[in-house]
């Protein structure tokens, strides 16, 4: 069996000492590195943008994993590919002409991911599951680091991995918001991929054990 991929959040980090803790993730067990890329009106806060992913990937060989959280993700594909996004996941919630995007995600060379935030039904994704990468599941409202897990999100991830199982897709599933020691293992047991976890590594007296631990479930 596989074992659960980690994709530590980089909003959580230390931003004046971020070189600090991309070289602690480069030295832990995580797999991506995972980015929240906000505009404050898709979500009411604006976070980092393209220069800080550049600056990141070229100090870190590790996937990075980009996650808009913005208005009109169609204009910024060829930009995220340029800052070194392997992963680009956009919002169902913004993207009339999602088919478009996607195609577009993949021409640029990166896998495309599409989000869902939690009150949204995994069967907007029915007719264009076999096309995806990654499909990203919010348990919490995006927007925000430190939240409470939304515990609807077990039931919602369980119907996904049925649909990606009978649509034959090959997609991940990956959940980011309030992951932890208690919520993890109900996640992978539900068939969650990649676990997107910040405040919970960052904040911790050892993050890199935090993420060893979080791989090591399954």
């Amino acid at each position: 069996m596989q074992k659960v991929i980690i994709s530590p959040s980089l909003l959580s980090a230390d931003f004046a000492n971020l070189g600090k803790d991309v070289d602690m993730l480069n030295n832990s067990e995580a797999d991506w590195l995972h980015f929240d890329v906000m505009d404050g009106v898709f979500v009411p806060n604006i976070s980092f943008g393209f220069p800080i992913m550049k600056a990141v990937k070229k100090i870190s060989g590790k996937p990075i994993d980009a996650h808009f959280m913005i208005i009109h993700p169609e204009n910024y594909v060829g930009l995220a590919a340029e800052a070194g996004a392997a992963i680009m996941t956009i919002h169902q919630e913004v993207a009339p002409h999602l088919n478009r995007i996607v195609q577009d995600i993949h021409s640029k060379g990166m896998k495309a991911g599409v989000a869902l935030n939690p009150s949204t039904p995994i069967i907007t994704l029915e007719d264009i599951i076999c096309d995806l990468d990654l499909v990203l599941l919010m348990s919490v409202n995006p927007g925000f680091g430190g939240q409470k897990f939304i515990e609807n999100i077990i039931p919602k991830a369980i119907r996904l991995k049925q649909m990606i199982k009978e649509s034959g897709s090959k997609a991940l599933i990956e959940v980011d918001g309030g992951v932890n020691n208690i919520t993890a293992p109900k996640l992978v047991k539900a068939g969650v991929d990649v676990l997107v976890s910040g405040s919970y590594i960052f904040k911790a007296e050892n993050p890199e054990l935090v993420i060893k631990e979080l791989k090591s479930i399954g």
